[in-house]
């Protein structure tokens, strides 16, 4: 059982049967972790994170899930290596790939993760791009079946900034029948390439992916209620011209009240509360943002074992 790219990139590129594998290795390698069962599916292997931008989820969850796997993992800022000082992109991929057994990058370019991808002959996992963030997409997958155990046919409601986690939703929702609608005011809706692409992936599920100005008419009998922040990493000096544009686009309690009874509500965090969400929502009954947080661990140990183990999942 494995996946059949080396990489992973997009969820895009998976297949249905993919994702559905990813989700279920998931679901066995928490009931181990919580087991205190070893499940050591990368001993002896070692791997390199790259980070270009801060981190605190995805370097824990990374370090801590391939620490658990067995292996060896490496963190490489741009200031403690030769990425930092211009080396390209490629010659790096060619180097590590003759020392190390696999490479998580997260970084701003998208297009130096391709690149990376190209020149590497060993696994390259996107651990987020400004275009893409498809581990944690494939997290929040992961935690809506937890929560409402079925997928397809669910609503997802994305509120806010049409972002690089509003197209990773896309992909993720179509790959797995869910009908998703990204609430999103003009100029901050998300890249039309890709939500053309997750609407041709959708074809093959029956699901939905659309784009809505009016957060009430879109968030009307959403299963899951989803944001962000209106500023990410790099987008700091559009701060002010964000909150102006973005201030309307808010989960609270008067969206909850048009979504169905049993809705829960995700953020892939750092939240900043008063702005994207509510303090009152964000720490209420409908909250499962911090089980969120703790899958990104099970998933992305279930990414790593997949590309990179020598056993049968």
């Amino acid at each position: 059982m494995g996946l059949k790219n080396k990489d992973l990139i997009s969820v895009h590129d998976l297949s249905v049967g993919e994702v559905a594998t990813i989700l279920d290795v998931a679901a066995k390698l928490k009931r181990k972790q919580k087991a205190g069962e070893p499940h050591e599916y990368c001993k002896g292997k070692t791997l390199v994170m790259i980070f270009s931008k801060a981190s605190t989820r995805t370097r824990v969850s990374f370090e801590t899930g391939f620490h658990q796997l067995g292996g060896h993992p490496i963190y490489l800022s741009d200031q403690a290596s030769q990425i930092g000082r211009g080396e390209p992109v490629r010659d790096t991929a060619r180097v590590l790939s003759r020392m190390v057994d696999g490479i998580m990058i997260r970084t701003f370019s998208h297009e130096s993760v391709l690149e990376l991808a190209k020149y590497a002959s060993i696994p390259v996992i996107n651990g987020l791009t400004d275009l893409l963030h498809p581990c944690q997409a494939l997290t929040d997958l992961f935690t809506i079946q937890e929560h409402q155990k079925v997928l397809k046919g669910r609503k997802l409601v994305f509120v806010g900034d049409g972002n690089n986690m509003a197209h990773s939703l896309m992909f993720a929702c179509a790959k797995v029948g869910m009908h998703m609608v990204c609430a999103s005011p003009k100029g901050y809706q998300p890249n039309p390439h890709i939500v053309k692409q997750a609407q041709e992936d959708a074809k093959l599920t029956g699901a939905s992916i659309t784009v809505e100005e009016d957060l009430l008419t879109a968030a009307k009998g959403a299963d899951i209620l989803y944001t962000d922040v209106w500023a990410s990493m790099g987008q700091e000096d559009e701060r002010a011209e964000r909150i102006k544009a973005l201030g309307g686009y808010q989960i609270n309690q008067k969206l909850l009240d048009v979504a169905r009874p049993e809705c829960i509500v995700l953020h892939c965090l750092p939240a900043h509360r008063g702005e994207e969400i509510t303090e009152d929502v964000i720490e209420g009954p409908h909250s499962v943002v911090f089980d969120q947080a703790e899958n990104r661990l099970h998933v992305q140990k279930a990414i790593m074992a997949l590309l990179m183990s020598d056993e049968r999942l």
